[in-house]
């Protein structure tokens, strides 16, 4: 297989981090590893199999040498830096809400619409993290059953807020125990011992910004405009991992011993379901992987109508940001080595 030159944008925070780690995990195959972040980072380093990179400033003008690069900022930096990458010949793996809903962008989980990929014009978008992990177990039920209406409440880790939100949860966390009053700067409250039922801004219709991704993201991923979504995001007081409560109504009968068989076969997906050993998905188990855990699968009792529900969690650093984007460079390569093939 060939190897690329890669950059990674936002290399020093958290997802950009998580980037790295999964790059060199996977193995995917690099000639070099450009890190950048903002012009006040230039200079500093980052580690890399086994070797110190020096962080660029992340800027146009950088990107003409390389491949692919994956951005981990936030939009405002992504809509100001990913034309200008495409435009110097780099194609951009985008995680930021920026392009997810823009009609010629991609947005990819390579276990549900991996062929989404090829259609690519430049720009590909990494959905929200509580999105990909919701779509994981749902997509297999639906290709059978087909899901009609989701109703999902998330239980989203601090790190989804990033290094300050791990940082503000172990400061409050000590303040709390010492008796002192936590400061909220992260988040709009204290998140210490407490869940706040608030991520992103809330829209006209009072759900939130995060609540809303859910809905027009999981549309659009499954090629279902008409597919009825509900959601409520919850912050809570966990590092890592987010864990999301989920009903499915479906078109027709799926009994849980049947929706265990399909999960079971499902790319990306591990069924963690014995209740009499008390085995469920946490997130202290599926921190520091990429699966998305299943399990307390059962009928729901609330309406006569085929429909079950179900918990699931998974590390939202990486299937739900770095290795998923990860999983879309691999595409790409592996049909770049493909034409290369065909060519000769």
């Amino acid at each position: 297989m060939s190897a690329y030159t890669i950059g990674v944008v936002g290399a020093l925070g958290v997802v950009g981090g998580t980037m790295l780690e999964v790059l060199e995990q996977r193995k995917f195959p690099i000639r070099e590893l450009i890190p950048l972040d903002a012009r006040e980072n230039e200079g500093k380093e980052i580690s890399f199999m086994g070797e110190k990179l020096r962080v660029r400033e992340a800027k146009k003008g950088a990107f003409a040498e390389m491949d692919a690069a994956l951005f981990a900022v936030g939009a405002e930096a992504s809509l100001a830096l990913a034309p200008a990458a495409v435009s110097e010949g780099c194609v951009v793996v985008d995680n930021s809400s920026a392009f997810r809903m823009e009609k010629d962008v991609p947005l990819v989980v390579p276990e549900v619409n991996p062929g989404a990929v090829l259609r690519h014009k430049g720009i590909i978008a990494n959905p929200n993290c509580s999105t990909v992990i919701a779509l994981l177990p749902i997509k297999p039920l639906h290709d059978y059953a087909g899901v009609k209406r989701v109703i999902a409440s998330t239980y989203q880790a601090v790190s989804g807020a990033g290094i300050a939100g791990l940082r503000e949860l172990e400061a409050q966390t000590r303040d709390v125990l010492e008796g002192r009053a936590p400061e909220p700067k992260a988040f709009a409250h204290r998140i210490a011992f407490n869940l706040i039922p608030h991520i992103d801004f809330f829209e006209d219709n009072a759900y939130t910004h995060e609540e809303m991704k859910l809905v027009r993201e999981s549309r659009k991923i499954l090629d279902a405009p008409e597919l009825m979504v509900n959601c409520t995001c919850v912050r809570v007081p966990v590092y890592c991992s987010h864990s999301e409560s989920i009903t499915i109504e479906t078109e027709r009968e799926l009994t849980p011993e049947k929706a265990r068989e399909l999960l079971a076969k499902a790319p990306g997906v591990r069924v963690a379901d014995d209740p009499a050993r008390l085995l469920y998905p946490m997130p202290v188990d599926t921190s520091g992987q990429d699966l998305v855990f299943v399990g307390r699968i059962r009928k729901d009792i609330s309406t006569d109508r085929p429909s079950l529900s179900f918990w699931c969690c998974g590390d939202q650093l990486r299937k739900g940001a770095a290795t998923n984007a990860v999983q879309i460079l691999e595409i790409l390569a592996a049909s770049s080595a493909r034409s290369t093939s065909t060519a000769r």
